[in-house]
């Protein structure tokens, strides 16, 4: 697994700008290498954020030849504004030209899987299927939450703990809503290039812990790793707690 490699940057849209950049690059690089490329996305503001940037700054990504995952998401129903999926496709996926069958969402509540455990047996088989073809994810992109968890992996759960399967069903959220599904720390270790987008104050602690070397069951994000690189990406009241 990789270093960590941390960048501080001045404010949200420097954050988000930088992030975007490192979206664009990740991509087109992968294409340029294998053809093809993977991308596991983020929710929340900062993630949706960065979606809205590479929507406008693009050059060079051939959408028809990228896969797109999400890292997690609430299970709700499809047409929720909770979901992940959708703010990502009003923030990106709907303005450019994806191929629709290399879009990969988890199922939502409404569908035909209403069991969040048969929703992520689900997930994972599509998980499974392309890291079999393709060996990796190319770019796993990931929020933090104040008290460090990424995806739906939170502090002391049996979901971060998961040291085999790429994908579960967490049905007891300590943020609403409790019903999830996330990919575990292992589909996490399975990217070649992890990116950690964390923007404010609230963050510091749980970044200095992640980045001091805190296990994982404590603060999630500091088992977050790439196979080549994992890149810390903060705004300067993130990083406000980081030694100097």
């Amino acid at each position: 697994m990789s270093e960590p490699v941390v960048e501080v940057h001045s404010g949200t849209d420097d954050l988000v700008a930088a992030a975007a950049a490192l979206f664009v690059a990740a991509v087109t690089r992968a294409q340029a290498e294998r053809g093809s490329a993977s991308v596991v996305l983020t929710g929340g503001g900062t993630g949706i954020g960065l979606l809205e940037v590479v929507r406008r700054f693009d050059d060079g990504i051939d959408w028809s030849r990228v896969d797109v995952f999400w890292g997690d998401e609430r299970f709700v129903p499809a047409g929720d504004a909770e979901r992940n999926e959708l703010q990502a496709r009003r923030a990106l996926l709907d303005h450019v030209p994806v191929d629709p069958s290399r879009v990969h969402p988890v199922a939502a509540s409404d569908g035909e899987y209403p069991d969040p455990i048969e929703a992520a047996a689900e997930y994972s088989a599509a998980v499974h299927a392309h890291l079999a073809e393709h060996g990796a994810f190319d770019l796993h992109l990931l929020g933090m939450g104040g008290e460090g968890h990424v995806n739906s992996l939170f502090p002391h759960t049996d979901a971060v703990r998961e040291e085999h399967e790429l994908v579960v069903a967490v049905t007891d959220s300590p943020k609403p809503p409790p019903v999830r599904v996330t990919l575990t720390l292992p589909a996490v270790r399975r990217a070649r290039h992890v990116a950690l987008v964390v923007g404010g104050e609230a963050k510091a602690d749980a970044v200095a812990a992640a980045l001091a070397g805190a296990s994982a069951a404590e603060i999630p994000a500091a088992g977050a790793r790439g196979t080549e690189t994992t890149t810390w990406l903060l705004d300067e009241p993130a990083a406000a707690k980081l030694p100097r």
